[in-house]
């Protein structure tokens, strides 16, 4: 019974904890803002280029080099986000992303288009890899899952609004209007970072926060780490205290016992002195006993290779999606080609909200599985939607499915087999495999869509897909056919 009433007053607690602060709704704001200008132009910049007469090869590599751009940022923003602060990042990457989309519309030079396209994916990726700490921060430890599930929620949402509002502003006259809707919204994400200063006021964070709570016990540590010092200092100087009484006894000694005593005190003072240079030394940092890591080994986690791998492969199949799925839909005639990212989202959102009835309870590569044939048939939908527009935008819905369940499955192995202190490491390493993924294969398939038209890109995103389950096959401990555990 006891209990019982414990476990009721604990679960109490929990649910009067507040999730919905001004904070957590401002960094939400900011990052569907910031996800919508991202998603916008990937979606929207290969229809506008198409607009100007030049084909998909351009928005191929105009495509792979925001990705590059981004993936960069990524391996810079780490430590940056925690040496800086996550509101200075967040602050500088909504800068970026303002001013490399509102060039295009007073300059249409494709070098200057080029340049933006890397401002774009600077500013996209510090924005919200900052954005991504901050809500975590800003979380009660005790409701720490369910946020970051709203906060993933919410980029799902701008994942169909961006891509929509892209197309709808790109088939406007001017064309440019793309690019002045979407600089409106970064504006706009850039006005909610300055609402999102927390870090110089703990007050404003809620009592059991991850931020406050680190900060507050390295306040502590801090304060632990000074006391010891001092003490340090104070045995230093009462063992120098006593090596001079000791020299003072030597020197005081008369007569014919002067030598036997000065060498017991010569002793004496020489351990006295070994003693003190031992204190010192346990109070100060051994540096031959510090781990030298490699610059690889600080920012990567190769523990994380299980999950990266197959989506690794996968990603390209993404990769067509975001930035060529747009101009597919445009290319055969469909007004509304935007739909197919609104339904796909729909659908991504639905499967995350349910994915918690599986995804920590099958076995990952039967997970995996399902994934690849909503994959299959989503693409195989999209080659015959060429025919039929309702099947172009049905294909939506397992589109959306594959990507909503094969991330965060391959995120999760990744993470669960590397050491709590690596996860972030893990995490890194992963999203630089999708901005790898996406953008190399997204210079590909810009070639293969001009050299021999979108029927044979579908084809090869097929085996894209395919491949990246052989790949999760051999990549997975004990090839996934058991639940995997978080390691210690």
């Amino acid at each position: 019974m006891a209990e019982s009433a414990r476990t009721t007053e604990s679960q109490k607690e929990r649910s009067q904890e507040k999730l919905w602060t001004p904070l957590f709704i401002f960094i939400i704001i900011m990052t569907l803002c910031s996800f919508m200008v991202g998603q916008g132009l990937n979606s929207g910049t290969s229809v506008y280029l198409d607009h100007l007469g030049q084909g998909a090869t351009l928005a191929g590599i105009l495509a792979a080099v925001f990705s590059a751009a981004a993936g960069i940022t990524r391996i810079a923003c780490g430590p940056l986000i925690d040496s800086a602060g996550r509101v200075i990042v967040m602050l500088g990457g909504t800068i970026f992303m303002f001013v490399g989309t509102v060039l295009p519309v007073f300059i249409s030079d494709i070098t200057v288009f080029s340049f933006c396209r890397i401002l774009q994916g600077i500013g996209f990726s510090a924005a919200t890899t900052a954005a991504a700490t901050a809500a975590s921060d800003v979380l009660p430890l005790s409701r720490l899952g369910e946020g970051v599930g709203y906060y993933g929620l919410g980029q799902a949402l701008a994942m169909s609004m961006g891509p929509a509002l892209a197309l709808f502003l790109v088939n406007t006259n001017p064309p440019e209007n793309l690019y002045l809707g979407l600089s409106a919204m970064a504006a706009l994400a850039l006005v909610f970072t300055l609402f999102c200063r927390y870090e110089k006021n703990l007050k404003r964070l809620p009592e059991t926060s991850t931020y406050r709570l680190r900060m507050e016990a390295n306040r502590a540590k801090a304060e632990k780490t000074e006391a010891k010092q001092v003490e340090a200092g104070r045995t230093k100087k009462e063992a120098e205290n006593q090596v001079k009484s000791c020299t003072d006894s030597v020197d005081d000694q008369p007569g014919l016992m002067h030598g036997k005593q000065a060498e017991s005190d010569r002793e004496e003072t020489r351990q006295v002195r070994e003693t003190s240079d031992v204190s010192r030394a346990e109070n100060e940092p051994n540096e031959c006993t510090r781990r030298k890591e490699s610059f690889l080994h600080r920012f990567f986690e190769l523990r994380a290779l299980p999950g990266m791998l197959p989506m690794l492969v996968l990603s390209p199949a993404f990769g067509f999606g975001i930035f060529f799925m747009g101009l597919y839909g445009t290319s055969l005639g469909y007004a509304n080609a935007g739909l197919f990212y609104t339904i796909s989202a729909v659908a991504m959102i639905v499967v995350r909200l349910a994915s918690r009835a599986f995804m920590d309870r099958v076995a990952p590569i039967k997970i995996m599985t399902g994934a690849v044939l909503c994959g299959i048939v989503g693409f195989v939908m999209t080659y015959f939607g060429a025919h039929n527009e309702a099947l172009f935008y049905a294909a939506g819905v397992p589109y959306g499915l594959c990507l909503g369940i094969a991330n965060p499955l391959n995120q999760a192995v990744a993470v669960k087999n590397t050491p709590p202190e690596r996860w972030g490491a893990a995490n890194a390493l992963f999203l630089l495999a999708n901005d790898i993924g996406i953008g190399v294969a997204s210079a590909v398939w810009g070639v293969v869509n001009d050299l021999a038209g979108f029927s044979t890109t579908i084809m090869c995103v097929l085996i894209c897909i395919v491949a990246s389950l052989v790949v999760a096959w051999f990549a997975y401990p004990n090839h996934g056919l058991t639940r995997q555990m978080p390691k210690e």
